[in-house]
């Protein structure tokens, strides 16, 4: 015979009618269904939506959050082991919203979407908690973009320029280097990390494969990196409330440091990779779907853009009134076939400040990082590059989307006029030259002389197979010879008063260099 809910409702108000008086019906519910990581409760008349909820079940307690606030039920995501719960357990509400632990004792440390070590290491003594949803500061509270974040990858920094505060899409199908563009971005800042442009990185990694997660934390560590780095993890084994939630976890863990210039203290920047919110929102449609939320475009639940908009709207460079930290999000999301007209990818695009566009016909080609300078950009620009990058890296961009027609267009056969030519050699040289291996970022004034050199046609009469040889050795000679004239780059940070002397320094490193 089949039960029906409605009955279990009215047995269990049955029960908690003759329950202790002692116990205020608005407080107390009893858990009328439970499976999936949700649970149903009868009896919390007073519950606020996004409030915590205290569970009593046979493993100890478990935490939960109200999301549906129906006419006789509340609807609750789980975030813990819910195989516990049963059929009448009872459920308390706790008045507060769900917050993590927060501080310097975070960095270095792997944590779960609540803020528990899994490292293995000793207990973390957090500096206190943060709400984990709130409200993203308002217009009045930031300031345009302008200082910027180096990834250390000259395609990046060169043509898909990304600032502090900025929020950066990082975009393509799976197994094209999404990850490793953001992992050198963490790595890269190693060596900012001590000064006052620190940048303390957040990688929070959703629906991931345990020993993927494993991996990139040894990645980190090997490059020096985890000093200055949480990891957020809510891998694909993990319930789905936790993958849903853990996004919001590290930005609120990254917040602290944000809004440290307000209290008197150094500000402090801050870099959040999330990878990937196609997995956040596929946990997300989960619970909507067992909450009975209705579907939207694809099955998606119709906020799934506000899943999305209100995580990356906390993203922001901070007014100098409120310290002048920032907050910068590089959210990964992963296409298929390279449809990026999909509902979630639209989604994302809209909401970013723009995007690095990844495509496997170039990762399968050997051009790594594989990034399509055609799709990709970056809406803040030329304001979060320094000088020198703004002059050498100007025409880049529409140099190599015109370099690769023109590449399209000769393969046909047909026979090339000499200033065709020209430029389809110089269009060669810069794109080997823009390629660059994983956990080896380079210097910002490093990149500028490597692009100075290429697009002033040093490299036009080298052969393909040894420009990197040549950008390492030209690389080298300007920390030897000719470190002076590197040292006053480095001050000036523009080319405008150096152009000929570099020139001059290109000329005499080549007429000595040999392949």
């Amino acid at each position: 015979m089949k039960i029906k809910s409605d009955e279990i409702t009215s047995v269990i108000k049955q029960e908690i009618e003759q329950y202790s008086a002692e116990l205020s019906i608005s407080e107390v519910g009893k858990v009328v269904e439970v499976g999936d990581g949700i649970a149903r409760v009868y009896g919390l008349s007073n519950v606020m939506a996004g409030e915590l909820l205290e569970f009593q079940g046979e493993h100890g307690t478990v935490m939960g959050q109200a999301m549906n606030l129906e006419s006789d039920t509340v609807g609750v995501v789980l975030y813990g082991d819910g195989t516990g719960i049963r059929e009448g357990d009872t459920a308390r509400s706790t008045g507060n919203l769900l917050e993590v632990p927060v501080g310097e004792a975070m960095l270095g440390r792997v944590v779960d979407a609540l803020g528990r070590p899994i490292d293995g290491g000793p207990a973390i003594n957090a500096a206190g908690t943060r709400k984990v949803d709130i409200v993203a500061p308002g217009i009045a509270a930031r300031q345009p973009v302008t200082q910027p974040l180096q990834f250390g990858i000259k395609a990046v920094d060169s043509m898909i320029p990304v600032g502090r505060g900025q929020r950066e899409l990082v975009i393509g199908d799976r197994k094209t280097g999404k990850t490793a563009v953001c992992l050198d971005a963490i790595i890269n800042q190693k060596e900012f990390w001590g000064t006052d442009d620190a940048v303390v990185c957040i990688y929070v990694a959703v629906g991931q494969k345990e020993s993927t997660i494993a991996s990139v934390v040894d990645s980190l560590r090997e490059n020096g990196a985890l000093d200055y780095t949480i990891v957020v993890a809510a891998g694909a084994a993990d319930p789905a409330p936790m993958q849903y939630i853990a996004p919001y976890s590290g930005t609120a863990m990254g917040e602290y440091f944000m809004w440290q210039g307000k209290e008197g203290k150094a500000p402090k920047h801050v870099l959040c990779v999330y990878d990937d919110l196609s997995k956040q929102a596929v946990a997300y449609r989960e619970l909507s779907l067992l909450l009975r939320r209705p579907p939207g475009r694809e099955a998606y639940p119709g906020d799934v853009f506000y899943l999305h908009s209100r995580l990356l709207e906390r993203a922001t460079k901070l007014s100098d009134a409120n310290g002048g930290g920032s907050l910068t999000a590089l959210p990964i999301i992963e296409t298929q076939e390279g449809d990026v007209s999909a509902y979630i990818p639209t989604n994302v695009i809209s909401i970013t400040d723009g995007q690095i566009y990844l495509q496997p016909e170039l990762f399968s080609a050997g051009i790594r990082p594989a990034i399509n300078v055609g799709i990709s950009v970056s809406r803040v620009g030329g304001n979060a590059q320094i000088k020198a990058m703004k002059e050498v890296a100007g025409s880049l961009r529409l140099d190599l989307a015109a370099f690769r027609e023109l590449e399209a267009f000769a393969q046909l056969g047909t026979e090339l006029d000499a200033a065709s030519q020209r430029q389809l050699t110089r269009g060669q040289r810069m794109a080997e030259l823009l390629k660059q291996g994983q956990f080896v970022p380079m210097d910002v004034i490093d990149q500028c002389i490597s692009i100075f050199a290429g697009s002033e046609g040093f490299l036009d009469d080298v052969d393909l197979s040894n420009v990197t040889a040549f950008e390492r050795d030209l690389l080298e000679y300007f920390k030897g010879k000719g470190k002076a004239l590197r040292d006053r780059l480095v001050e000036e940070k523009s080319f405008k008063k150096l152009k000929d002397e570099f020139k001059a320094a290109c000329e005499d490193f080549k007429s000595g260099w040999s392949a």
